[in-house]
């Protein structure tokens, strides 16, 4: 018998919970992971809280296919776990307490607006997964702001127009959609339910929708992408990593499928994770107590409780910049490049100074997950709309954050937007039901998206515009310094002489 085939029984793999000697069982195989405990990028101590026993159902929803295998040595398999003594002395995982009763939960097409589909998939996903999707940081209050900001915003109906016909599609980046509305990348979809992104891919293909990928996805991007449609768009999110060689290797894989990724989208407002207290607190919960400091003396600290959001983070490179950062992007993809997080208008000005390179910007402040008290997209749309509007004819605008209604996607694209972008809301769809639930969640919104645009008296996308709003008491609460441009100028004369 091959030593890849051993049977090893499970009295013997719970004597080895120690950072000496670190085993678990995947998938029914036994693995040492003692090498490894320093290199995780979630730490040893998530690791040692499941040593000595089957951790496959907390690893599966948040690892991609080829983890393992990218991470370990062969010999690091040690064998298959004996059945026979696993069933009796594997410690099970404690039952989720937030699982409903399926009968018990009202039916997809009862539910008619994102807060309803919120509420049901709170009490159908697992806490773990809920509290990840749900968490912002510190007071929460830039997450809530994102919202609330719209209704600051008032509509502006003219009558006596034909409003028979409603066209919601419209272009990004030169490609035809069906809807203004794009899932922004949000992370671990499977954590809520197994369709994951791809249950998401197959739910915009029925709307025409663009779907940016997650860096920190739960399935690869080829599995994502596997059945889509001929013309639909993704976009991949792209964390530059420290060891920059990652996401040199990422990018090539995703230029060779540039027939379905149309464009970069590199991250900008989280150089490091925020402080997520919900998510944090969930590594407190339903674990095995183990020493805090128990760490390799080469593993660096990790501040905060450690949950999902600290874990990805983990490796996530802080030294990206216009000068470098750009130009090494350029050496590495031919693919347009979106910056998302842009949250001044001085940046969006810069970002516009980039182009072709950079086609467009995401006006975001991270789903209120990074800096609290960070402005929504529609104060940064407002500041560009007053410092510099050049902007939006040279670079497209999207906005991310805060989108619950139809009647917040028509303000933001009546701002000048060309598109608006939802995360918790694809993710908390998939946690209702799946990709059903996405498909559910889109059509609330292109139903109230159309609603909207027909009571204002507009049949395009294109014909929206400032007048269709009245958005004064926002105007007053935005940034009301000097515009500041002008010290790009000096810049502007190095650069011509490189």
């Amino acid at each position: 018998m091959k030593m890849s085939e051993k049977l090893i029984s499970a009295e013997e793999v719970v004597k080895h919970t120690t950072p000496e000697s670190c085993w678990v069982v995947l998938y029914g195989n036994v693995y040492d992971v003692t090498d490894f405990l320093s290199s995780h990028p979630g730490g040893s101590k998530i690791i040692l809280q499941l040593a000595g026993r089957d951790a496959t159902e907390e690893y599966d929803p948040i690892h991609p296919p080829g983890t393992l295998e990218e991470n370990l040595k062969p010999e690091a398999k040690l064998g298959r776990i004996d059945p026979q003594t696993f069933v009796q002395t594997s410690q099970p995982a404690a039952k989720d307490e937030k699982k409903k009763d399926v009968d018990d939960l009202p039916p997809l097409e009862s539910l008619l607006n994102l807060n309803e589909i919120e509420e049901l998939a709170t009490k159908r996903m697992p806490e773990k997964a809920w509290a990840y999707y749900y968490s912002s940081s510190d007071d929460t209050f830039s997450k809530s702001f994102n919202n609330t900001v719209y209704k600051d915003i008032l509509l502006r109906p003219r009558v006596f127009v034909d409003c028979t016909k409603c066209d919601t599609s419209t272009t990004l980046l030169g490609h035809k959609v069906d809807i203004p509305i794009f899932v922004a990348p949000a992370a671990m979809a499977r954590l809520g339910h197994p369709d994951g992104e791809a249950g998401i891919a197959r739910a915009c293909s029925k709307f025409g929708a663009m779907q940016v990928i997650s860096n920190n996805a739960s399935m690869t991007p080829e599995q994502i992408v596997a059945d889509a449609k001929p013309g639909q768009i993704f976009g991949w999110q792209l964390y530059v990593q420290n060891d920059r060689a990652k996401s040199e290797a990422m990018l090539a894989r995703i230029n060779a499928m540039s027939d379905k990724f149309k464009f970069i989208c590199l991250t900008l407002d989280a150089p490091v994770p925020g402080k997520r207290e919900l998510d944090e607190k969930q590594s407190f919960k339903n674990a095995v107590k183990v020493a805090s400091g128990v760490k390799a003396t080469d593993e660096p600290s990790r501040p905060g409780g450690g949950g999902v959001g600290q874990q990805l983070f983990f490796g996530t490179a802080s030294d990206l910049t216009w000068k470098i950062t750009l130009p090494w992007l350029a050496k590495h993809t031919n693919l347009p490049i979106v910056l998302k997080g842009v949250q001044t208008h001085e940046d969006a000005y810069l970002a516009s100074k980039y182009a072709p390179q950079v086609r467009a910007v995401i006006l975001s402040n991270h789903g209120g997950r990074a800096l609290d008290t960070a402005p929504p997209a529609v104060h940064t749309l407002l500041e560009i709309r007053r410092h510099c509007p050049e902007v939006f004819n040279r670079i497209e605008v999207w906005v991310d954050g805060g989108i619950k209604r139809g009647t917040d996607v028509v303000k933001a694209l009546a701002l000048g937007a060309h598109a608006v972008g939802i995360g918790r809301a694809a993710l908390f769809g998939l946690g209702a039901g799946g990709q059903a639930g996405v498909e559910r969640t889109l059509e609330i919104l292109k139903a109230e998206t159309e609603t909207c645009m027909r009571l204002l008296g507009v049949e395009k996308v294109s014909e929206l515009g400032p007048r269709h709003i009245n958005s004064r008491k926002v105007e007053r609460d935005i940034f009301d310094g000097d515009a500041g441009l002008e010290t790009f100028g000096l810049w502007d004369k190095v650069k011509s002489k490189l």
